[in-house]
């Protein structure tokens, strides 16, 4: 064979996935609040004896002696200093008088310390009457400072090891927008009653991942983002949230809150909610009283056996509803749960104990996850009603093909994206909606691919065929005549012992690892002139069957992976072999019929 090793051994390093999606774009709570970072360079307007050793200093005050290893607070700094920045370094301590000079500063960033309590007396900041932002994250703070400047305008004090704040840490301060002390050890008992007295203007707290118990008193009535996930709330105690309306923003997920620790006005109150998240809590049914401008709704990870004909449907604008990872079953979903919501295009109801497909679905759901439950067929009116569905996922249930209706899905024009794998599926679904274009149908017992099979499917881009039970003497050649915008098709994991024929030529990724092809004649890819990848990977191709014509005029070709084959040197012996399997295997079948 005239090719070169390198050649037919293709690696491609960055695989192309269609199918894969970007990754959750959710940000941690510690990303909400980003310090400015000062960039100064050494022409930055000072004289080298008016800023101190290994700092960037600029004629209008601006210091950075971030992250060059200070051990101790730099004494030589400008009078007229108004933005500090001293972060990322190893600072202890730091007395009053070092800051009591730098009157006009405004910013003091200090986080990424090594910071006390004790090393950061509560006197430090009692001159600083024009600071208003304080950066203190990431030290080792175990008590908030007693008193604060009024100027403030935002405090961060996250991941310390707080376990009390003061009445004057963060009140009376007309000016305070946000305060954040997420990733500390507060308890009930370190809150003061009136620890936002005097400060109404705050706009954003986040308080996750503390011991909370209840939730914190006499809240700021500007609060418009408010986070106290991964706490220990049991309850919400009556009238808690009945001022915050302005909260858009509330995440109270990762709790112990049930539906007895909450009244049918908990929530109402909220008029101006768009985000509600209550998932991994402890909740046996969806919350009465929801307000009715919340968009996004969190109740996944929860205990929910219900969805009643009232707890929704006021909710006039909501869009997406996440309710995986619940013990529902289709009898606990109302037919009237989703009455009315016109703007409900995302629902979640993967990984319940759905045995059916629930009746009464959102009519306008655009994208419907009903994967991982224990669904065995599907009806003939089971979405007669969803006409905008486009993205379709019931992947992994119990669906074998007799009890899918040939007319299931009539009604599903425009639907895009359709996932039937890892169900009991013997044969290919009657009557598949001509309009898909991805058709996942992996994990399945599929055993033949008739002519007809996917006829009038002009429109599919990629289907999926991965591990099933495909012979190539059951596969048609006729199978891919209707398929003239198909790009990658997967046959992996399956009992094929040649390349497919008739294969369309908009084709431009093939998959066939882990099957049995024992070779690769002049002319397998005649059909394929567009084709771009081929894998082969982990069959039975025994040296002197691989063809190099098959691939002369593939000129698009970029991808070649045979690796794992030529472990045969008898090619005749090897195919007599899997004859012998295959007679086997169809015993085996007879038998079983």
């Amino acid at each position: 064979m005239a090719w070169s090793k390198a050649f037919l051994l293709v690696l491609w390093a960055g695989a192309w996935n269609p199918g894969s999606n970007g990754a959750d774009d959710q940000r941690e709570d510690n990303e909400f609040l980003e310090p400015p970072t000062l960039f100064l360079g050494p022409d930055s307007g000072l004289p080298a004896r008016d800023c101190p050793r290994d700092c960037a200093c600029s004629q209008e005050g601006v210091v950075d002696c971030g992250g060059i290893d200070l051990r101790e607070f730099p004494g030589d700094l400008p009078t007229h200093t108004n933005h500090l920045s001293l972060q990322n370094n190893q600072l202890e301590k730091i007395y009053p008088e070092q800051l009591s000079r730098l009157h006009r500063l405004e910013t003091l960033n200090l986080q990424n310390n090594r910071l006390t309590s004790k090393g950061l007396p509560d006197a430090a900041f009692e001159q600083l009457v024009n600071l208003n932002y304080l950066y203190l994250a990431n030290n080792k703070l175990t008590l908030a400072p007693r008193s604060l400047p009024n100027t403030l305008i935002s405090a961060d004090f996250a991941a310390n090891y707080l376990t009390k704040i003061y009445g004057l840490t963060f009140g009376q301060k007309p000016e305070l927008r946000s305060v954040y002390l997420h990733n500390n050890k507060l308890a009930d008992a370190g809150l003061p009653d009136n620890m936002f007295n005097g400060s109404g203007n705050v706009e954003i707290l986040i308080m996750s991942s503390n011991f909370l118990k209840y939730l914190p008193t006499n809240l700021p009535p500007a609060l418009y983002k408010l986070h106290l996930k991964n706490n220990r709330l049991e309850k919400i105690p009556k009238g808690a949230f009945s001022e915050l309306t302005s909260l858009r923003e509330l995440y109270l997920q990762n709790n112990y809150l049930t539906n007895e620790g909450m009244d049918n006005e908990t929530f109402w109150k909220l008029s101006s909610l768009e985000y509600l998240d209550l998932s991994s809590n402890n909740l046996s049914q969806v919350p009465a009283g929801l307000p009715r401008g919340i968009v996004l709704l969190h109740l996944e990870k929860n205990a929910i056996r219900s969805v009643g004909p009232d707890r929704l449907t006021q909710i006039r604008s909501l869009e997406y509803l996440l309710l995986h990872n619940n013990r529902l079953r289709a009898r606990g979903i109302h037919p009237l749960a989703f009455r009315g919501l016109k703007k409900l295009h995302t629902v979640h109801l993967y990984n319940n104990l759905l045995e059916r497909v629930p009746s009464g679905l959102p009519r306008r759901a655009r994208t419907l996850m009903i994967l991982h439950n224990q669904i065995t067929g599907i009806g003939r009116d089971d979405f007669a009603s969803t006409y905008f569905l486009e993205e379709l996922n019931l992947s992994y249930n119990k669906i074998s093909s007799p009890q899918v209706h040939r007319d299931a899905f009539r009604k599903l024009r425009r639907l895009r994206s359709l996932d039937l794998s890892g169900n009991r599926l013997t044969s290919l679904a009657a009557g598949l909606p001509r309009n898909v274009q991805v058709l996942k149908l992996k994990d399945n017992e599929i055993r033949a691919m008739p002519p007809a099979a996917l006829a009038g499917m002009a429109n599919l881009r990629e289907l999926y065929l991965t591990n099933n039970r495909l012979k190539s003497k059951a596969v048609s050649r006729r199978a891919w005549a209707d398929l003239t915008s198909l790009q990658l098709l997967d046959m992996a994991g399956n009992q094929l012992t040649e390349v497919p024929a008739g294969l369309p030529a908009s084709l431009e990724y093939l998959y066939l690892q882990n099957n049995r092809i024992t070779a690769v004649p002049e002319g397998s890819f005649d059909s394929t002139p567009n084709i771009k990848g081929i894998f082969l990977r982990f069959n039975k191709l025994a040296v002197g069957t691989v063809k190099e014509s098959a691939f002369q005029k593939l000129k698009h070709l970029q991808v070649l992976d045979i690796e794992g084959n030529f472990e045969f040197s008898d090619v005749s012996k090897d195919r007599d072999h899997s004859e012998e399997e295959e007679e086997e295997e169809e015993e085996e079948e007879e038998e079983r019929s």
